[in-house]
């Protein structure tokens, strides 16, 4: 069943969940670009636990934290070991130079607007789009630490589908706007059944609906992990994946991203600043503009 169609009272809203623009197949990195290390910092070690499970040979090194310098005269904020923010900070980055493709293998037509692009599968499918990739980083984060009961997203008409239920047999059934909860007794807790859950969120939650889960956050209490989110028909958001601050206080952030349709998630680059390009400064009285989409400060919000 296309779950798409079967649920015609939400499908037109996700399909305009992001807005135009334009799956990799499995990329390989060459064993010398994982060696070439940015020469501004000093090399970062992943914490021993932290799981990617994606992926089968994950190496630090490919880590955004180790490819992606912070400007002169920063440092990295330095996050609690463990946390969502520190995950973040070592999701691993394809090669440099690697272009963003969307789920059919295709080029996306905007090559310009990333500065590197995320090592994680997209899907055979038009679904991991904009806040897709919000609930995919976040829900594999929470599968690795086993907290299953913390992954729940709503469906647009407001119903909660929690990972917790799905995995012991408790699994939705959409008939035109009514869902259902019918309990297989089958359990299951493995990363297949976890990307199967994953697949009808993405096919009934958008950003609508996840810009009402969340709460704003002040533009100057930005943590790593916050959302900027715009619901609606379309909509979009973006995802704060790190942080740094300078002696003065004065802090700046990357931002991470999926788009329309479904393509790899890729870190941004900054329009309105080269110098500071991929870094964004953080300024509580101004708009964020990125290459595709502008947002307000109003539009920060937190998990």
């Amino acid at each position: 069943m296309n779950l798409k169609t079967s649920f015609p009272i939400f499908v037109i809203a996700l399909l305009l969940s992001c807005s135009d623009a334009p799956k990799t197949p499995t990329q390989q990195l060459p064993k010398q670009e994982i060696s070439q290390l940015p020469q501004q910092e000093v090399y970062q070690k992943a914490p021993s636990d932290i799981k990617y499970h994606w992926t089968t040979d994950f190496d630090d090194k490919t880590s955004l934290i180790n490819q992606i310098p912070v400007p002169q005269n920063y440092k990295r904020v330095k996050p609690k070991s463990g946390s969502f923010q520190q995950w973040l900070q070592f999701l691993p980055l394809f090669p440099k130079g690697t272009k963003v493709k969307t789920y059919e293998g295709s080029l996306k037509s905007n090559q310009s607007a990333h500065k590197r692009v995320v090592n994680i599968d997209i899907g055979k499918r038009d679904l991991q789009q904009c806040a897709d990739a919000v609930m995919r980083l976040r829900s594999e984060y929470l599968f690795g630490k086993k907290e299953y009961k913390k992954i729940h997203f709503n469906y647009t008409n407001g119903t909660q589908v929690s990972f917790d239920d799905w995995r012991n047999g408790k699994q939705p059934k959409v008939q035109g706007n009514k869902v259902t909860f019918p309990n297989s007794g089958k359990k299951d807790n493995s990363y297949l059944n976890f990307k199967k859950y994953l697949i009808q969120i993405f096919s009934y939650a958008g950003t609508a609906s996840l810009e009402k889960e969340m709460k704003s956050i002040p533009m100057e209490e930005m943590k790593i992990g916050d959302v900027f989110i715009q619901g609606g028909h379309p909509g979009h958001a973006i995802l704060v994946v790190d942080m740094a601050e300078n002696k003065e206080g004065k802090k700046l952030y990357l931002l991470a991203q999926s788009y329309m349709p479904a393509q790899n998630i890729h870190i941004l680059k900054n329009p309105m600043s080269s110098d500071l390009s991929p870094w964004y400064e953080l300024k509580s009285d101004k708009n964020i503009d990125t290459p595709e989409w502008n947002f307000n400060t109003s539009d920060l919000k937190r998990f």
